[in-house]
């Protein structure tokens, strides 16, 4: 049916364009999806510390992460920080950007498939966000953004938030295609 597509170009191009401007209002975080990585959750021999146990970028992963940080530094945004979680593929993705100084930071790490650390962990991110000032960004996994945004995103997106007394608005998004 050919109806779809004719209806896709009766609505606003807004709703397909990244939110670049979203960067520029006051209190502004970048929180992004790691890039792709095949496959769902880690193995069960998963160890932090070893990221042959770890799913992991591909090379079309690795690839996603340095053009999404090309595309920042083309529009002249890079952070004072960029805080990522311990998992392998957040930390390559959070490296791969190039846009500013890596800190691992544990409250950003994946509570998938133990889902009691979803409240203490979204309530320690609420904390790291207030304690760093200037531009900052953030390197994590889906459930821990759908639990702060309440929004899904998709690999390598990133969703433009701002803290507003306690809670989160998603000001914008940036997704570009690997």
């Amino acid at each position: 049916m050919r109806l779809i597509p004719f209806i896709l170009l009766l609505l606003p191009t807004s709703l397909f364009a990244n939110d670049w401007d979203a960067l520029a209002q006051p209190g502004a975080i970048a929180i992004m999806r790691h890039a792709l990585a095949p496959g769902t959750g880690d193995p069960a021999t998963f160890e932090l510390g070893d990221c042959e146990t770890q799913r992991n970028l591909d090379a079309r992963g690795r690839n996603q992460a340095r053009a999404i940080g090309a595309a920042f530094r083309e529009r002249g945004i890079s952070f004072e920080l960029v805080l990522t979680s311990q998992w392998c593929r957040t930390r390559e993705t959070a490296e791969l950007l190039n846009l500013g100084p890596v800190v691992e930071a544990p409250a950003l790490n994946s509570f998938f498939g133990r889902y009691e650390r979803r409240d203490g962990q979204t309530r320690d991110t609420l904390a790291l966000l207030q304690e760093h000032e200037g531009r900052v960004m953030l390197v994590t996994h889906q459930v821990n953004i759908s639990a702060l945004s309440g929004q899904a995103t998709r690999s390598g997106e990133v969703l433009i938030i701002r803290q507003h007394e306690g809670e989160i608005e998603v000001l914008g998004s940036i997704l570009l295609d690997p």
